[in-house]
């Protein structure tokens, strides 16, 4: 056993570790090893540990293997039954390396429900759902067509047959109320195969076909699928992951350090920020590329919409950004002005629900979410309006964003809890930074995160207590100084007030 500060490396062999991991306690990082299968419920079939596997050299649709530990095979022919652990999991970070031979089949179902796909897919042309890396689809018998809501990988990274492969994933639980009503579905955050980030942020109405259970729960064991072909695994390693992602706004990433996109990626990167949300009009391109270089997340793409009878629609980059974010559920954020109606005038819901679809249903064809973005002074100016459009539009990829600052500039804070809990089925995306509760202009509501007497720790709290599971961003427009020393200041908040969160946990 290794110890690294708070941070415990252990096998699955030890049912106490596993079982803190599970009620997600803090600090576990589980790995498993393949000692025995002691930690697996009932009856594994055919399933055994060795020390290595490869094509078998004279059947290529076959596994070979040499004795030892730290493998599992699912048996000599790869038909045997699916193994699911006794140890129970909500939000993980986990790291999987698996092997099929030629033609196989598997998958990796987290909480026992959800599939990523693992498939001899090398080779093949335009991915599928059912291709590795893919998150299978659902099933009903009484639709037609019976399956639906698949999610091919947005690119095919599959390794040639008898290769070890790997998926590193993010992955969030579904979430439930005391009564126990589903608030917040399940959801893949972001999916690595290869090294190369196949899905990001997919929301998963309910389990994939060929689940152990049909229902849905805070909880849930990992199963690996043993009767679909031959396949091995190792090395699979499962972290909590914290409660939300945090991205920067690039609003406070620019100064006279930072001024191109490399330097302003590769600092958010050294200070742990898990992206960026992007507000320029120019420079979308350079920005992504620098954003997979380093393994971060483009969250947001900031973009405008005009209602205005005779003016132009939206943006003219709206097209191309669609285009270039296709397949990565970026989230376009609009902003809606308007010199014809007043802020929050409901005269101008019917132009904007019809401009908005249109986006809408561009954006859906490229798997990109729309979340409108409350702004002062902006025809969307309120979370309530951004709500009241967003359900008159009546598209699944269209939602709201709650942006703290603008929230406190035109809202009584009394009303924080019952605005969270109606915008929450339809909330995407959040931004905070630290303020001062009663401010009145930008440079009282918009501060680092340490800063302010807003307490930010109760928002927070209120978020995860209602149900949300999404990212959450820095706002940083007008903080003046070092723009490292700003984010690192906001980071270190952050990070306490995850802890201080997760205490309310245990």
């Amino acid at each position: 056993m290794k110890v690294r500060g708070k941070e415990i490396l252990a096998t699955l062999l030890f049912a106490g570790i596993l079982g803190l991991l599970a009620t997600g306690s803090a600090g576990a990082k589980v790995y498993l090893v393949g000692g025995d299968f002691s930690q697996w419920r009932g009856n594994t079939g055919q399933w055994e540990i060795v020390g290595d596997t490869f094509t078998n050299p004279k059947n290529e649709k076959l596994l070979d293997n040499k004795p030892g530990t730290g493998v599992i095979v699912n048996g000599p022919t790869g038909r045997t039954r699916n193994i699911l652990s006794k140890a129970e999991f909500g939000d993980v970070r986990a790291h999987i390396e698996f092997m099929v031979p030629k033609g196989s089949n598997s998958g990796v179902y987290f909480m026992g429900r959800y599939e990523i796909q693992v498939f001899d897919s090398w080779g093949a042309g335009e991915p599928k759902h059912s291709d590795c890396g893919g998150i299978y689809q659902r099933w009903d018998n009484n639709r037609n067509p019976k399956g639906y809501e698949g999610h091919p990988p947005r690119v095919n990274a599959s390794r040639a047959p008898g290769q070890w492969q790997t998926f590193d994933v993010i992955f969030r639980a579904p979430r439930f109320d005391k009564s126990g009503r589903k608030i917040a579905n399940a959801r893949f955050e972001k999916v690595v195969h290869n090294g190369i980030a196949v899905h990001e942020d997919v929301e998963l109405i309910g389990p994939t076909r060929a689940s152990t259970y049909n229902d849905e729960k805070p909880f849930g064991p990992l199963m690996l699928q043993g009767d679909h072909g031959p396949v091995a695994y190792r090395n699979i390693r499962i972290a909590p992951a914290s409660a939300n992602p945090f991205f920067a706004m690039d609003t406070g990433i620019k100064d006279a350090k930072h001024a191109s996109a490399k330097e302003q990626v590769e600092m958010v990167k050294e200070l742990g920020y898990a992206g960026i949300g992007y507000t320029e009009r120019n420079g979308l391109a350079e920005m992504l590329e620098e954003l997979d270089k380093n393994g971060l997340r483009l969250f947001t793409v900031y973009l405008g919409v005009n209602i205005d009878p005779g003016q132009q629609k939206y943006d003219p980059k709206l097209k191309e950004a669609i285009n270039t974010l296709k397949g990565r559920n970026t989230i376009l954020w609009l902003y809606v002005i308007s010199k014809k109606h007043k802020p929050s005038s409901p005269e101008g819901d019917s132009r904007a629900v019809e401009i908005i679809r249109e986006i809408a249903d561009m954006a859906a064809e490229a798997r990109v979410r729309v979340a409108l973005y409350p702004h002062h002074r902006f025809w969307v100016e309120q979370v309530e309006d951004a709500v009241r459009v967003t359900k008159k539009v009546n598209r699944k990829n269209v939602g709201v964003t709650f942006n703290l600052c603008h929230w406190l500039m035109v809202n009584d804070e009394e009303n924080m809890k019952s605005l969270i809990e109606s915008t929450m089925p339809y909330l995407f995306v959040v931004t905070i930074n630290g303020a001062d509760s009663g401010g009145k202009d930008w440079k009282q509501l918009i501060q680092t995160l340490d800063r302010g007497s807003f307490d930010t720790y109760k928002f927070m709290k209120t978020l995860k207590e209602l149900g949300y599971i999404g990212p959450v961003g820095l706002q940083g427009y007008g903080i003046k100084g070092d723009a490292y020393e700003n984010l690192e200041r906001s980071m270190n908040a952050w990070r306490q007030l995850s802890k201080q969160l997760k205490k309310d946990d245990i």
